[in-house]
């Protein structure tokens, strides 16, 4: 479900898109291989977590286990979900040190109560936002992760998960639905000033509302108002760059392009999508 340092194209659900051999190209691709490790590097420290013992973490979209191999190497425990039985048998192949468990996170966390010391997920969260069936509703699928990975974790610990948000819509109703499951916490935005390191990480906090980490590139004060973070009121993302006007051509091609993905029927586009009509009398 992972797709490491590259933004995702929604080809279609995961479980799809990832077969066997894109699991294969995916997780022998030197490149992303060092992406991975380092957003996973990156999510583990802002986890926070105790120095003096190891802990259990939940690695949500685990893939092949490219994440799970740097929980390892720092004497953790995990065990990993992901939607894709390539990635998992990949994942298995490599004999990595984690379980793994063939799920659909929009189902849920099949967790008992306070199981997990901490929560990660790397470029996975923003799949949920699609709806591949008919059936889905994401925000429905959004609140039933969210929900239940809130009482899969112990109290205290945090959850930390790196994602590629479409645009600022996708933002917002993430953050709303962690935030109507009971968490606390914000967006950290690494390097928001860059085009390529530019990073996502929600950072959620369970049972106490601790200080939210400063991202990495942000030692300007006016820098930090790129940090989206919210407590008890719905937060809002304004001026997000690159977003086409509403109701403009490229906007209405972007939604269908948008409706396309997701498996719904969209008429053709034309010369006249997007052109103004006259009015009616």
């Amino acid at each position: 479900m992972a797709s490491g340092g590259r933004r995702p194209e929604h080809r279609g659900p995961p479980e799809l898109f990832y077969d066997e051999a894109e699991a294969r190209k995916y997780t022998q691709n030197s490149r992303v291989v060092q992406i991975q490790s380092q957003m996973s590097e990156r999510a583990v420290e802002l986890l926070g977590l105790p120095a003096d013992r190891p802990c259990l973490l939940l690695d949500v979209g685990c893939g092949s286990g490219l994440s799970g191999d740097y929980i390892s190497e720092e004497g953790h425990y995990w065990i990993g979900m992901d939607i894709s039985s390539a990635m998992l048998d990949v994942a298995v192949e490599r004999e990595v040190e984690g379980d793994l468990l063939l799920a659909d996170v929009g189902h849920g966390i099949p967790f008992r109560p306070g199981t997990f010391d901490g929560c990660i997920s790397i470029s996975a969260v923003q799949w949920l936002c699609n709806a591949d069936k008919k059936s889905h509703s994401p925000p429905k699928r959004l609140y039933r992760f969210f929900s239940t990975l809130y009482t899969a974790l112990a109290r205290g610990s945090r959850a930390v998960l790196q994602l590629y948000p479409e645009n600022s819509e996708q933002l917002e109703l993430i953050t709303a639905q962690a935030m109507r499951a009971g968490f606390t916490g914000g967006m950290v935005v690494d390097y928001p000033n860059s085009a390529k390191a530019k990073k996502f990480f929600l950072c959620l906090f369970v049972g106490t509302s601790g200080t939210l980490p400063k991202g990495l590139g942000t030692e300007c004060a006016a820098e930090e108002m790129h940090q989206a973070k919210f407590t008890n009121e719905r937060t809002r993302f304004r001026n997000a760059k690159g977003k086409s006007v509403k109701k403009s051509r490229d906007w209405i091609l972007e939604k269908k392009e948008r409706r396309r993905r997701q498996g719904r029927e969209v008429r053709a586009d034309t010369k006249y999508t997007g052109r103004k009509r006259r009015p009616r009398f």
